[in-house]
């Protein structure tokens, strides 16, 4: 084993424990439906995943099944225009990027690639693909990418995204490459294909 492969592991191990030991979590059961981040964001999940109680913005939620740096699901439902999709850490120095009122669907990967460079400090950040979709019943974007994150491990990620009413709805997935993001990259997809709006 080299000794890159072996500290990837500890970094990985370390992190699991961490989560467990740092976070209370929830219990999203599966085939239970549930609102997510306190919106009409409705999903249905096809098996057990844990909720974080640590927000990162205003109107998300984040859940995970190994631990936040193993497999990290985030949705962010109903970011209202003007709102960065993240909390600010420091409007001055260093502001994120906003969803605006004229924000188009094909500049919601960039969007996402922008506000992850400054909220996590990335330097490497490649998008991957992006195409047209259907997302919660509306014309959507679906998008894939890769980032080095501050432990130095390759992360994978893919989100789907849609304007709803003028509000942002989107649903990622980060996990690392090595491993983790095969493992469980069905699991996310079962989320997005269960996820809806539900009326007010």
């Amino acid at each position: 084993m080299t000794r890159t492969v072996r500290t990837t592991i500890l970094v990985l191990l370390g992190s699991a424990l961490y989560a467990a030991t740092a976070y209370a979590h929830n219990l999203r059961e599966t085939g239970v439906e549930i609102a997510v981040a306190e919106s009409q964001l409705m999903v249905t999940p096809a098996r057990d995943w844990n909720r974080l109680n640590v927000k990162i913005g205003k109107n998300t939620e984040t859940w995970t099944l190994d631990g936040e740096q193993l497999n990290d699901v985030t949705f962010y439902a109903g970011i209202e225009p003007g709102k960065p999709i993240m909390k600010e850490r420091d409007k001055k120095k260093d502001p994120l990027p906003k969803f605006t009122e004229t924000t188009l669907l094909i500049e919601i990967p960039e969007l996402l690639e922008r506000t992850y460079r400054t909220y996590k400090g990335l330097s490497d950040f490649k998008l991957r693909s992006s195409e047209p979709i259907k997302f919660l019943g509306q014309e959507g974007v679906s998008f894939s990418y890769e980032f080095t994150d501050g432990n130095n491990l390759i992360r994978k990620g893919e989100a789907q995204a849609s304007i709803v009413t003028g509000k942002l709805y989107m649903i990622t997935f980060d996990a690392p490459r090595l491993n983790y993001y095969d493992r469980t990259i069905a699991d996310f997809r079962a989320l997005l294909a269960s996820a809806r709006l539900s009326p007010r």
